[in-house]
């Protein structure tokens, strides 16, 4: 019976509680799912050896499966490589019942959505359409609260400026009408000071300046209405230096176990100070065992790397997050600066109880940064980061001295930092389970 609303997390930490009931299970929708989403008969077994990609088809296959009349799914591309991405959209497109998805993918967005919720705090804004269109309308109703903005400034130091005026109109009023400083004798003058004091004739500047000067309150209250986004410096620079090694690792060449029969090839393997290397590869080809295995021959004090792990479980989160509140004052400083230009509001990271995983990775990144790395690895960095995090992300990595190593299925983030390429296929032998590395 189909369910009422079932969620399916960012997290790939747990394998789904119905994931061997649908790999048993041979009814027509579950071997449909399963053929759409690619599922064998192993994953429910082997779940820990699979990868954050597989996981997250696994998740959705069984979240699909239930037919939930609403189903609320968190970045559900996070991890999922080109082939996986061609059989995941086709099967969510197919879906009937109300989807709710929560992510910074914005080709998957412009697919599948019809309206589009815009939540910055404390505000959210829907818009019809797909991310594009609602962006676009999102754009210009900020551009119109600038413009409208900057035009009630504008009248506020107007009448600011006519109020000084009348103000002193006023002050000059007062004067004459002061007998303070006048001769005794002098009664024409006094009587005309009379005179106007009681017809009121004098104090009319004064009547005219408090009027002005309720405008400009009434004014300011106007101004200060009108909401306008605030907008927050982006961009960080990650201060590094270069190794003076000749090379930050030599592996020889050989085979890497990814796991039950099968191997990874690789030829001879270095890495110069300055490289740039992208490392890609389809879903479970071996990126991640591949970067474990550089990690752990790799010779360089912790302090000079920097390494972003594919996923991080909720008990590190929760650890990363504690031992960034024990940085000396400093250290810490310099670290909120960071996370802030990277698009979260350091405060409220500070106060949470359980930072989600994007925030976590700015965490893990804001501290590599305040070791000066020799060599940055980042699997899979664009994952739970918002849009602007992933553009400041960039720009931050562009003229970094140190090397770096990423893991990642973002073509055009590759494209932008990286010079050389180590991709993982399928070796050309009689066991198609055995994996190459190829340098391009």
């Amino acid at each position: 019976m189909p369910a009422d609303a079932l969620y399916c997390a960012q997290r790939t930490d747990d394998a789904p509680a119905l994931l061997a009931t649908l790999i048993e299970s041979a009814d027509h929708l579950a071997s449909e799912i399963k053929g759409r989403l690619g599922l064998t008969s192993d994953w429910a077994m082997r779940w820990e050896s699979l990868s954050h990609g597989e996981r997250k088809r696994a998740q959705i296959a069984v979240m699909l499966w239930q037919q939930p009349q609403v189903l609320a799914l968190d970045e559900p591309t996070n991890h999922i490589d080109a082939e996986a991405r061609a059989l995941l959209i086709p099967a969510l497109r197919s879906f009937r019942g109300i989807g709710l998805l929560v992510s910074h993918d914005r080709d998957l967005l412009d697919v599948l959505c019809h309206h589009c919720l815009f939540v910055d705090p404390p505000d959210a804004v829907m818009h019809p359409g797909n991310y594009s269109a609602g962006r676009r309308e999102s754009l210009r109703e900020e551009e119109y609260a600038r413009s409208r903005r900057e035009s009630a400034k504008r009248n506020v130091a107007r009448l600011r400026m006519e109020e000084m005026r009348r103000m002193s109109e006023a002050r000059d009023s007062d004067r004459r009408r002061s007998k303070k400083g006048l001769d005794p004798k002098d009664h024409d003058r006094r009587a005309q000071i009379d005179l106007a004091r009681l017809t009121g004739a004098d104090g009319r500047a004064g009547k005219l300046a408090r009027q002005m000067r309720s405008r400009v309150e009434q004014a300011k209250l106007t101004e200060k209405n009108i909401k306008v986004r605030k907008q927050y410096e982006l961009g960080i620079w990650i201060e590094g230096e270069r190794c003076r090694r000749d090379a930050l690792f030599h592996i020889r060449a050989g085979s890497i176990l990814l796991g039950s029969r099968r191997e990874l090839h690789c030829p001879n393997l270095a890495m110069l100070p300055t490289d740039r290397i992208a490392l890609t590869g389809a879903n479970g080809a071996g990126k991640s065992t591949l970067v474990g295995h550089i990690l752990s021959v790799l010779d360089l004090p912790p302090k000079r790397l920097t390494y972003l792990p594919q996923e991080i479980d909720l008990k590190s989160s929760r650890d990363i997050l504690e031992d960034v509140r024990r940085q000396p004052p400093e250290i810490l400083g310099m670290m909120m600066t960071i996370v802030s230009r990277l698009g979260s509001r350091p405060a409220r990271l500070l106060e949470s109880v359980e930072p989600s995983p994007g925030e976590v990775r700015k965490l893990l990144l804001a501290l590599g940064i305040a070791r000066q790395p020799h060599l940055i690895v980042m699997d899979e960095p664009t994952n739970h980061l918002d849009l602007p995090s992933i553009e400041c992300l960039e720009q931050a990595l562009e003229d970094c001295p140190c090397g770096l190593l990423l893991v990642s299925h973002d073509e055009r983030f590759l494209g932008s930092l990286t010079r050389t390429r180590w991709h993982l296929a399928s070796a050309p032998s009689s066991r198609p389970e055995h994996m190459q590395l190829l340098i391009q």
